[in-house]
């Protein structure tokens, strides 16, 4: 896995539970429903990270 892409994969995920917990305590329910998105995004940008390598070696 590069370190630019599981950066990249690692931040999604981050900032995406970050964006869930701040909307839902607020009520903001659009926004806790993106911020998972983005949550869910960064988790298979990593799957799909790590599937490369183990094809690579």
């Amino acid at each position: 896995m590069s370190a630019g892409e599981k950066a990249k994969a690692k931040t999604e995920q981050v900032v995406g539970k970050a964006v869930r917990k701040a909307a839902h305590a607020v009520g903001k329910e659009t926004t806790a429903a993106k911020g998972a998105a983005l949550e869910a995004r960064g988790k298979a940008r990593e799957i799909k990270e790590k599937s490369k390598d183990r094809f690579r070696h």
